[in-house]
């Protein structure tokens, strides 16, 4: 029985990573003519496809990623298909479940961050890791995403407001919201939040160094925004 679990388990682990690998965001914007690893800040995520592209198509990878996170969750149901049903009635199997939904969002979460397609160079995972919290901890998604859209209207930085969100995630797992859950589940999804900080490094590097890019609303802030990339090319040609 224990074989096939771990069979069914690994089955489960690669079908959530395949998924979580597949670069919509990259896919969304050459549709529309525009190579997102050339691009603005070269990254494959929603946000560089907001900037790059236009809203409604940042939007829509944004909603793709994010439902890479949550369908990678739901990969686990493949390991019930796999076994019989007595091992599914078994009272043990219930707690390997949850881990396995959690594990199967995780590496859906790593696929959009490694993804075997591009050479294992992909995004930074926040909405995949939104669609995954959405799938096992959706109160922590909720609280999480409510601080990144108050962080970022009131600063415009995406990578600050994202940064927010993982600690408020973080946080939370160790609230009375979420006392009755295993210790592993909090640690690991903690440690989802100090990996999605760390995605982050360089952008927190530029916002010490006030070089990080705010994002623009209005034609009054990207004519704000274009003027201080240009200075920001010049001082480098200069240097």
């Amino acid at each position: 029985m224990d074989m096939m679990m771990a069979l069914a388990a690994v089955i489960a682990l690669l079908a959530a990573y395949l998924l979580g690998a597949i670069p919509f965001g990259l896919i969304i914007a050459n549709a529309r003519g525009v190579d997102l690893r050339n691009s603005g800040s070269k990254n494959i995520g929603a946000t560089n496809v907001f900037r790059c592209v236009g809203a409604k198509w940042g939007m829509l990878a944004f909603l793709c990623d994010m439902l890479k996170g949550f369908g990678g969750v739901y990969c686990a149901c493949l390991a019930s298909v796999m076994l019989s049903t007595e091992t599914l009635m078994n009272p043990a199997y219930a707690g390997r479940l949850l881990l396995l939904h959690v594990l199967c969002g995780t590496a859906a979460m790593l696929g959009h961050i490694f993804p075997v397609y591009l050479k294992f160079k992909g995004g930074k995972g926040i909405s995949t890791a939104l669609g995954l919290l959405f799938g096992v901890a959706p109160l922590a998604a909720c609280i999480g995403f409510g601080g990144w859209i108050v962080c970022f209207v009131i600063s415009r930085y995406v990578s600050l407001a994202s940064c927010i969100a993982a600690v408020i995630v973080g946080s939370c797992m160790w609230t009375p919201f979420y006392a009755g859950m295993p210790l592993w589940y909090k640690i690991l999804i903690s440690i989802l939040a100090v990996l999605a900080i760390l995605k982050h490094t360089k952008n927190i590097v530029r916002l010490c160094n006030g070089t990080e890019n705010r994002f623009a609303f209005t034609a009054k802030q990207r004519a704000a925004r274009a003027a201080k990339l240009a200075a920001q090319a010049e001082k480098e040609a200069n240097a």
